[in-house]
């Protein structure tokens, strides 16, 4: 799997998996039903989860090199001299767009991304799993220590809807 590392200069260092690919996003496209879980407070111990669900659908765009939600939210793009992906996503309210990057080793696929969290500096990580591509799993972590612990505090499962990809 790609990995991520704090570099010298304070930045994120992200290696890409060896099978990184342009179509390794293919999976998304279509219509979905999501089911969310997340913490309603982040980094405190919270042990207090809310639940929604929501729909969506994702085309792809660029010729294949990317993707976009139907809302417009999250555009994600490959890169084939890096291999790797880069996410853009902005949620209602932003201010500015996330960016996380990394790359699927198999399935699984581990993005990366530097933020903060009430003004804390903290590490973004996605996984996605595609074991099944008709119910692929999201799910969010955070990590205040640079990447050496965790917290696991968003997971989203994705159901699609009808038999055919849009």
């Amino acid at each position: 799997m790609g990995a991520a590392l704090i570099d010298s200069f304070g930045k994120l260092a992200i290696t890409p998996s060896a099978g990184s690919a342009s179509t390794d996003f293919d999976f998304l496209v279509g219509s979905w039903t999501v089911h969310n879980r997340k913490l309603k407070s982040r980094l405190c111990g919270c042990a207090d989860w809310t639940e929604f669900d929501f729909e969506t659908s994702t085309r792809s765009v660029l010729s294949g090199f990317g993707n976009l939600d139907e809302s417009g939210s999250t555009l994600r793009m490959f890169d084939p001299d890096t291999r790797l992906w880069t996410i853009y996503g902005a949620f209602p309210g932003a201010v500015s767009i996330d960016l996380m990057f990394g790359s699927f080793e198999g399935s699984v696929g581990s993005f990366f991304g530097l933020d903060s969290h009430e003004g804390r500096p903290v590490i973004c990580q996605f996984e996605w799993d595609k074991t099944d591509p008709d119910a692929p799993i999201w799910k969010q972590a955070l990590s205040e220590d640079g990447g050496a612990s965790w917290e696991w505090n968003w997971t989203m499962w994705f159901r699609r809807v009808g038999s055919v990809k849009c």
